[in-house]
């Protein structure tokens, strides 16, 4: 190895109110994230910068910050809303499309519960995206990098959200009108709006099954293409030891405008999560993503995007809060679609060593 690695991710954050214990005397919060890290990419890039269909730890061998954010959250019984504004290698490549104003707020949105009796909210603003397991914060996730599918579909949206939670919890029922595809300003030109659903259940807390739809179009009117996705996963706690997730995405777009021919592409993840005491926890991917017609993930090769993914990931807790992370992440494709010493390849090869404080 010719680099000694080297990271930390330190995170700021203050236990949120459940709706359950909110008191109406502090119905306000304030909460803080800060996620640095060091990454080398042992294909040693000359920009810095990893592969293109990366957007997160996507700067190789310098100490960065991926997501810093200050966030505000107003909770009561009928109202509720979020504020957040973050910086850091995250939002310079996930909001690069949109209008300088815009791109730092990592969310913004207010939310009124619509009956007294049923948990049914209007909301509306930018929020998270309703498709996937993971998000933007890292240390709600499995695995330190994000997947290539989480990576490739919305982490945010801007639009509004009508959802209904049933009294126990365990099922959530949400529809969506959105500007896009990760968009929070609509693309010039664009007319239209983009629709999704969602359907979350959880009938216990070993057990959590989503289904997510996105239905839109993502381009100007005038070279209108529909495009439809939808995302399945499960996430099954085996046992206090073993966890697994399982996930597929298949999407299409029409090949042309007006044309019933439909390119396609589809990613399956499984990420397997071992916690042998509370200090210590270790997670294995194996992830696919094809693209052959390039509609996500452009590669301009003769196969288009097949690329296979694998990664191992260790995780200690010295403390309660305070987690110290390491991960090796391989990429294989069918094309070579990397640079290694200004040739072509097919393999990628990095690491991300990284520590975690939380309070």
């Amino acid at each position: 190895m010719k680099t000694m690695i080297l990271g930390v991710v330190l995170i700021i954050s203050t236990s949120a109110y459940t709706q359950d214990t909110l008191s109406e005397s502090k119905p306000l919060t304030i909460s803080g994230y800060l996620e640095a890290y060091y990454s080398y990419d042992f294909n040693n890039p000359e920009t810095n910068t990893r592969p293109g269909f990366l957007y997160n730890f996507n700067r190789h061998n310098e100490f960065n910050v991926n997501l810093g954010l200050i966030k505000a959250a107003y909770n009561s019984e009928r109202v509720r809303a979020n504020l957040a504004l973050g910086a850091g290698t995250y939002m310079n490549a996930n909001y690069a499309a949109e209008p300088a104003t815009l791109r730092n707020i990592y969310e913004a949105n207010a939310g009124v519960k619509l009956t007294r009796q049923k948990n049914l909210w209007f909301d509306i603003g930018i929020m998270s995206s309703h498709i996937g397991f993971e998000s933007a914060i890292g240390k709600d996730n499995w695995t330190l990098t994000r997947s290539m599918v989480a990576e490739n579909t919305p982490y945010f949206e801007s639009g509004a959200k009508l959802s209904y939670t049933s009294n126990d919890g365990k099922l959530l029922l949400s529809a969506l009108a959105l500007n896009g595809w990760q968009r929070i300003t609509r693309v010039e030109g664009n007319s239209l709006m983009s629709w999704g659903t969602q359907i979350n259940y959880k009938p216990t807390d070993k057990l959590t099954l989503n289904y997510s739809s996105f239905i839109g179009t993502d381009k100007p009117d005038s070279a209108r293409l529909w495009r439809y996705h939808h995302n399945i996963y499960g996430i099954f706690q085996v046992s206090s030891v073993i966890g697994f997730i399982a996930n597929i995405d298949i999407g299409m777009e029409q090949a042309s405008k007006g044309s019933s021919s439909m390119n396609t592409w589809y990613t399956p993840v499984g990420i397997l999560r071992i916690t042998p005491s509370e200090k210590w926890a270790f997670a294995l991917r194996g992830e696919y993503f094809s693209d052959e017609h390039g509609v996500i993930i452009a590669s301009g090769t003769p196969n288009g995007f097949k690329t296979f993914g694998g990664s191992i990931n260790v995780d200690y807790w010295p403390a309660s809060f305070v987690a110290v992370r390491l991960e090796g992440r391989y990429f294989n494709s069918k094309d070579p679609i990397f640079i290694k010493e200004d040739l072509a390849s097919n393999n990628n090869t990095a690491i991300t060593f990284s520590t975690a404080i939380s309070f």
